[in-house]
């Protein structure tokens, strides 16, 4: 996105190409131009608070009205690293830029001019990711490493890499006020957090990732800003709208007077982190709190922009959409808005209910059946219009026809461990056999799978919530959190709210950070994700999966079984039983049949003892005799029958 501007500073005429419509960015001179979009206001003042470079330099000096809203000029004394704010109608107070690339002190601090030139990437030669074939790991660059900064989080970028990891997803980097927080109250969208390191970190951090054959999508919240430090109400009410209710706060006017200026911020915002720090695409967070009635959607519109500033490198865009609106991934052709994938939290709701038991608040309408767990693997969302009576309303829309890949499927992430109140990792609320076999289940089944940090080792730090407000915001944050957790019965008593960690506290965020060690000290828990990553991206037939190569069967309550096509005949099978010990006399479904000639062999099992297993049986003898064993996962491989066996 390249913006070419006229404007004048003094007598001097300038012609000036942006790279963004709006912000602060260094000319071919070396002087600084500043942009900024303030409908409505008469004056704008740049105020540089460092006095600029030189010492007779101009501390401030009024903007161009261009007539349309923006305002505008060159500045010859400002440089890199020039602190800087906006005065607004000649009043006393002074406000960061809404585009700053850079808030030294936070969102309620100064803004700072940054050269994102300077930086020398090596990664001309990398071709991007697509969404097939990845594995997602999800991570907080705050709690990832005990540091909490890019720095000590790219030491791990090759424990990563050899674990099989193919695309890191980082939440919310976008400023925020306080020292800590999950980043889905950012306010500085164009300023990445300082909590974690300057714009080159985060740079460098991607450069090395790409030298690893990792790509780096980023999490962006578009559907609102946070309560505290957000000061763009003071350039434009316009941003905001109150045509629609928004769960966080005022909804962004999209499609609203003056939208069309609001629409090109949070584009540019898109372009930005592709172009100026290579992220390999999106995360959108919670879009069904987009609300735009235009013609064209913003979602579609950013896609689009996405692909547009990538050039010839693929980007994977994804969404979480509660309402489960599969438009999201359809062509644009199709009236879709052109995305890759969407997060299925059905699939992650029946595998909880499976796991645990428990069907409180919106896991009331799982039951972890062999039926349900089946379904969502062959059809992605289990409800595409059906009555959601958690909801009392009809909730999805149909998925025939979607590939398999476009859903993210996932047993653990930020939301779904910090919702079980005391922010409980999973392995710590079932047995290790059937989780075992669950974590074999969606990491070799048709989905993009996804994992959330420390999952692969089964980390011991919990993940709660936690953000760092100013004392009256805190209180009110920690009892909105109090209140929302009560959906769940067993966490609204009032003993168990008063367990409940107080999100402002550090010592929450503390308990958090991953310690490490944990890989060496649960060496089965990881041995067996990475075993199980490199079966996925090793075995043939696994690595090729399209739609239509795989059907499933219901064999009872407790188990199913899934049979992966192959084009030489030379299927796969995927049978997971939660219940006991099965030897069915009757075998009559036709997706247990091994290919003509064969039997069905092991070749991986979750019982297998480097896992902490209880060993391994065979499944299928050479007479056709079977045994299924309970809480358990087996891939199976057809296998020459020996000569003399009965047919």
């Amino acid at each position: 996105m390249v913006t070419h501007m006229h404007t004048r500073v003094g007598e001097v005429h300038v012609k000036q190409f942006r790279a963004l419509p709006i912000g602060a960015e260094l000319s071919d001179e070396g002087n600084v131009h500043f942009r900024v979009w303030a409908p409505g206001r008469k004056k704008v003042e740049l105020v540089l608070e460092d006095g600029g470079r030189k010492s007779d330099g101009q501390k401030s000096f009024t903007l161009k009205d261009e007539r349309n809203g923006y305002f505008s000029g060159v500045s010859t004394v400002a440089h890199v690293g020039s602190i800087y704010r906006y005065r607004l109608d000649e009043k006393k107070e002074l406000y960061p830029d809404p585009a700053s690339r850079l808030q030294p002190e936070g969102p309620h601090g100064p803004s700072c001019v940054v050269d994102p030139t300077k930086f020398e990437w090596s990664d001309q030669e990398w071709k991007g990711v697509g969404a097939e074939g990845q594995i997602i790991y999800e991570l907080h660059l705050g709690t990832f490493t005990r540091e909490g900064t890019l720095e000590a989080a790219m030491e791990h970028l090759e424990e990563l890499a050899e674990l099989g990891i193919t695309v890191i997803e980082l939440m919310p980097i976008a400023d925020f006020p306080g020292e800590f927080g999950w980043g889905y109250d950012g306010v500085n969208l164009f300023a990445p957090a300082r909590q974690y390191g300057q714009p080159d970190d985060y740079r460098k951090f991607i450069n090395r990732a790409h030298e690893l054959g990792i790509g780096v999508i980023l999490d962006v919240v578009y559907n609102h800003f946070g309560p505290d430090g957000n000061y763009i109400r003071a350039f434009s009410k316009d941003y905001f709208t109150d045509k629609y209710d928004n769960e966080w706060g005022d909804a962004i006017n999209f499609d609203g007077k003056n939208s069309k200026p609001v629409r090109e911020f949070f584009i540019s915002n898109a372009v930005y982190w592709i172009e100026e720090y290579h992220f390999d695409g999106l995360r959108l967070d919670a879009t069904h709190q987009i609300f735009d009635d235009s013609h064209m959607h913003i979602i579609a519109e950013i896609a689009m922009a996405v692909r547009a500033a990538a050039g010839r490198r693929r980007t994977i865009i994804v969404a979480e959409n509660e309402s489960q609106q599969v438009r999201h991934i359809r062509r644009p052709t199709e009236g879709g808005f052109g995305l890759d994938c969407l997060w299925n939290d059905d699939l992650h709701h029946s595998m909880m209910v499976r796991l645990t038991g428990h069907t409180e608040a919106y896991y009331t309408d799982y039951n972890g059946s062999a039926q349900e767990l089946l379904s969502a693997f062959k059809w992605g969302y289990l409800y595409q219009g059906q009555r959601y009576s958690w909801q009392k309303q009809r909730r999805g829309t149909p998925t025939f026809g979607v590939k398999p890949s476009s859903f993210v499927t996932f047993l653990q992430n930020h939301d779904q461990v910090a919702n079980t109140g005391r922010g409980l990792r999973i392995h710590t609320m079932c047995g290790a056999d059937i989780l075992r076999a669950v974590t074999a289940m969606y990491l070799l089944a048709p989905g993009t799978p996804m994992i959330f940090q420390g999952q692969e080792f089964a980390a011991e730090a919990p993940f709660l919530y936690f953000a760092d407000h100013n004392k009256d915001l805190s209180a009110l944050v920690a009892k909105g959190r109090r209140e929302f957790l009560k959906q769940f019965p067993s966490l609204a008593t009032d003993d168990m709210q008063s367990h409940l960690a107080d999100p402002s506290e550090y010592h929450t965020f503390e308990r958090c950070k991953l310690d490490h060690a944990d890989r060496q000290r649960n060496a089965v828990v990881y041995d067996l994700h990475k075993d199980l990553i490199r079966l996925r991206k090793d075995d043939a037939v696994l690595r090729s999966l399209r739609a239509g190569m795989m059907d499933g069967a219901v064999l009872t309550d407790d188990a199913f079984l899934m049979r992966f096509f192959a084009d030489d005949g030379a299927d796969r099978l995927l049978i997971m039983n939660f219940g006991p010990d099965m030897k069915p006399d009757i075998v009559s479904e036709p997706l247990l049949a091994p290919p003509e000639e064969m039997r069905w062999s092991v070749g991986w099992s979750s019982e297998d003892p480097k896992y902490g297993g209880n060993g391994v049986r065979q499944a299928e003898s050479d007479e056709g005799f079977w045994f299924i064993q309970g809480h358990a996962a087996v891939f199976l491989i057809p296998q020459k029958r020996e000569e003399g066996s009965h047919a």
